[in-house]
C-alpha cells in the first residue's frame, strides 16, 4: 500500500507492511532453499517449517485448548458452508440450528437447507439484518446436531460482542463462521466445536481456510463424504492430501508473527480495533443524521463500519471525493448499497482518522444543501 492511500477494502484486505515486505522477500528465496516460496515442494522440510510456524501462531495467539485441530484448507468459507453440515449432521440428533445475523449467514443455512433438514433458531432478515439477538431471542431445540452462528457479517456491519453466543445444549457443537474477525480479538474456542475462517480479512491473503476442529467431533462424522470434504482426511495428510496453498500459508504464518511480536497479542489488537471503530462511529453519531449507521449500537462491526447519507447522489459524491483525496474501496455492498469502511487489523489508526478527517469536512461542505434530510440518526 502507498504512503498516499488507505484501503478500505472488505477483502482481500490490507496486508501488515512487515508481511508484506517479508512476503516479498520469500518470493525471491525462502530460508536459505535457492528456491521461491512459490516453488517449495508442499512435502519439503523448508514448507514443514512454514505450516508449523503458521499453525503454532494460531494456537498461541487463539490459546487453543488441548484437543483441536487446525487445518489449513481450500475453497473459502464458502466450501464450508456445506462441510459442516456433511460432516456434522448425526442421525442420533435432530437437525442443525442456524442462527442468521447477516447475509453470509444466510448463504450457509441455504447450503446447509440443500444437505436436508435444518431449523432456523433466530433470523434478523426483519429488521434488515441490523443487530444480533438478545439470548431469550434464539429458539433452540434440545437436540440439534448442532448450532451455527456467523461472528462478524461484513455486509451489514454486524458483530457479536466477544462474550456473548448462543447457549447451544451441552451435547451440540457450536460452529461459527469467524472468517472475517478471527485473530481481530480473543476468543474462548473452547465455547465451539468448529470454527471456520477464509484468511483474507485479518488472517492472510485470498486463498487459505482456518479450520479449527474439536477432535471428539471426528468420531461422529458419516461414512461416505468424498475425501475432499472428509475433515478426517485433511486431519490424516497434515493439511497435505493434495497440494495446499503453499504462499497463503506463508503469508498466515507472517502475520501471526506479527501480531505475536510486533503488535504484543491479540488483547492489544483488539484495543487498537476498538479505538478506530470509535473513531468512526463518533463521526456517524455526532453527525446530526448526515450520516446514518446500519447496525444497532450493541452489535456494531469493529471490522466493517457501514453507513448511508442522505442520497445516492451524495453517495457517489462521497465515493468520488475520498478516491481522490486517497480513501479506497469505501462503496457498500451492491445488496445494501451506502457506504462501508472495513478496517481489519492491518489498517493502522492514521488511515482511520484520515477517513475520520474526510467525513467531517465533506459534512461540513455538503449538509447545507441537504437540510431537509438531515434528521437524527437511527444506529
Amino acid at each position: 500500500m502507498a504512503d498516499d492511500v488507505w484501503n478500505f477494502s472488505p477483502g482481500p484486505a490490507i496486508l501488515p507492511r512487515a508481511v508484506l515486505e517479508g512476503a516479498g522477500d520469500a518470493v525471491h528465496e525462502i530460508g536459505g532453499s535457492g528456491m521461491s516460496i512459490l516453488e517449495i515442494s508442499h512435502r519439503s522440510r523448508w514448507f514443514d517449517e512454514v505450516i508449523d510456524e503458521a499453525e503454532q501462531g494460531i494456537r498461541e495467539l487463539l490459546a487453543v485448548p488441548d484437543g483441536y485441530q487446525v487445518l489449513f484448507l481450500q475453497g473459502g468459507a464458502s466450501l464450508q458452508f456445506s462441510m459442516v453440515p456433511g460432516n456434522l449432521r448425526r442421525n442420533d440428533a435432530g437437525p442443525p440450528s442456524y442462527v442468521v445475523s447477516g447475509s453470509w449467514g444466510s448463504k450457509a443455512l441455504a447450503e446447509a437447507r440443500a444437505a436436508g433438514d435444518v431449523r432456523v433458531a433466530w433470523d434478523g432478515a426483519g429488521t434488515g439484518y441490523d443487530r444480533v439477538p438478545a439470548p431469550s431471542d434464539v429458539a433452540l431445540e434440545v437436540d440439534p446436531s448442532y448450532v451455527h452462528m456467523t461472528s462478524n457479517e461484513t455486509i451489514e456491519g454486524v458483530q457479536w460482542p466477544a462474550d456473548r453466543t448462543p447457549n447451544a445444549p451441552a451435547q451440540a457443537p457450536l460452529v461459527c463462521d469467524m472468517s472475517s474477525d478471527l485473530l481481530s480479538r480473543p476468543a474462548d474456542i473452547g465455547r465451539y466445536g468448529l470454527v471456520y475462517a477464509g484468511a483474507q480479512k485479518n488472517a492472510g491473503p485470498a486463498g487459505v481456510t482456518i479450520v479449527l476442529l474439536r477432535d471428539e467431533l471426528l468420531d461422529a462424522i458419516p461414512e461416505g463424504n468424498p475425501a475432499m470434504l472428509d475433515y478426517r482426511t485433511h486431519v490424516r495428510s497434515g493439511s497435505r492430501y493434495n497440494t495446499p496453498p503453499v504462499f497463503a500459508i506463508y503469508v498466515v504464518s507472517l502475520v501471526t508473527r506479527w501480531l505475536r511480536t510486533e503488535v504484543g497479542g491479540l488483547g492489544v489488537m483488539a484495543a487498537r480495533n476498538e479505538e478506530k471503530a470509535q473513531l468512526l462511529y463518533e463521526a456517524i453519531d455526532g453527525s446530526e443524521g448526515f450520516y446514518r449507521g446500519h447496525a444497532q449500537p450493541d452489535s456494531r462491526s469493529r471490522m466493517n463500519i457501514t453507513f448511508h447519507l442522505p442520497d445516492e447522489d451524495l453517495g457517489s459524491a462521497f465515493l468520488d471525493e475520498a478516491g481522490r483525496a486517497g480513501l479506497l474501496e469505501l462503496k457498500g455492498h451492491r445488496s445494501v448499497g451506502g457506504l462501508r469502511a472495513s478496517i481489519y487489523n492491518a489498517m493502522p489508526v492514521e488511515g482511520v482518522r484520515a477517513l475520520r478527517d474526510f467525513m467531517e469536512t465533506f459534512r461540513r461542505d455538503h449538509a447545507g444543501s441537504h437540510p431537509s434530510r438531515t434528521a437524527t440518526t437511527s444506529g
